[in-house]
């Protein structure tokens, strides 16, 4: 464990001194305070609404952003190291492949769960400062749940980082393999999953369509967050699906597992690596 953590700190520092954490602390700041005081501009209205608009807004554009940035801290994790003669030097102390992947992905996963909470919570502290008749507490609980939920989601996506890093022998390809998970999962899987549903005309099982958005996480992570704020009066399109699914604590179990099932094949993947 000990192992475990001193990796973990030398990612940390890392990051620091490459000022990930302070870059994706600030985009995800300047962009929360912007949905939160100018999200309903389009219909006339500047400054903050409510709650559930803002949460609902802030998850739709989180759903593409941390998983975007989460490949981009993840995807040379490994295949970088290898690229710059460290991976060796690495390995060649007591430390085994796993320890190793472990401990990078706690260095990493503490990067974004700062950045989401600092970047975030200056939304719900602006909020708090400056709005006029909000309930605290509700206010507490449904941004201390979308910081939450946002960074599991980002962990799910260094996950998956890290088996595209762990599966090519270049940093290039590394980068094209995350693109192509990104774009999979953000944004080719609901638009196969209507294509799936216009084509097969009614001729799957009703009960079968809501669990298909469990193969894909950033539809768990909308449906965590959507259902919580607005009741399942305020999901559409393919999340429409979700409505039949256990909602109170099973998302939550699916998405923490979404976490563990990437990491798992990521750690298979690299002890087999020729090295």
């Amino acid at each position: 464990m000990n192992t475990i953590w001193f990796i973990a700190q030398k990612e940390f520092s890392d990051g620091l001194r490459n000022r990930w954490i302070l870059a994706v602390t600030l985009v995800f700041a300047l962009l929360s305070l912007g949905i939160t005081w100018f999200g309903a501009a389009a219909s006339g209205h500047i400054g903050f609404t409510s709650i559930p608009a803002t949460i609902a807004s802030l998850t739709s554009l989180a759903s593409f952003l941390i998983p975007l940035i989460a490949l981009l801290i993840a995807y040379d994790a490994i295949v970088g190291e290898e690229e710059g003669g460290t991976l060796l030097l690495l390995l060649a102390y007591p430390l085994s492949r796993r320890q190793l992947l472990l401990g990078k992905f706690c260095g990493h996963a503490l990067i974004l769960g700062l950045a989401a909470l600092a970047g975030f919570g200056s939304a719900a502290l602006a909020i708090g400062l400056f709005a006029e008749e909000v309930d605290l507490l509700e206010m507490a609980v449904a941004f201390g749940r979308f910081v939450l939920s946002s960074t599991l989601l980002g962990w799910v996506f260094l996950a998956m980082g890290y088996i595209a890093s762990a599966n090519v022998t270049e940093k290039s390809r590394a980068a094209g393999l995350a693109l192509a998970l990104w774009f999979l999962f953000v944004l080719v899987f609901d638009l196969s999953l209507l294509a799936f549903l216009t084509i097969s005309q009614g001729r799957l099982s009703p009960e079968i369509l809501p669990w298909l958005l469990l193969l894909n996480p950033t539809d768990i992570y909308r449906l965590v967050n959507l259902s919580a704020m607005a009741g399942f009066g305020g999901i559409s399109g393919v999340l429409a699906l979700g409505t039949d699914l256990p909602i109170s604590g099973g998302l939550w179990i699916v998405l923490i597992s979404w976490i563990a099932m990437p990491l798992a094949l990521a750690s298979w993947l690299f002890s087999r690596r020729n090295i």
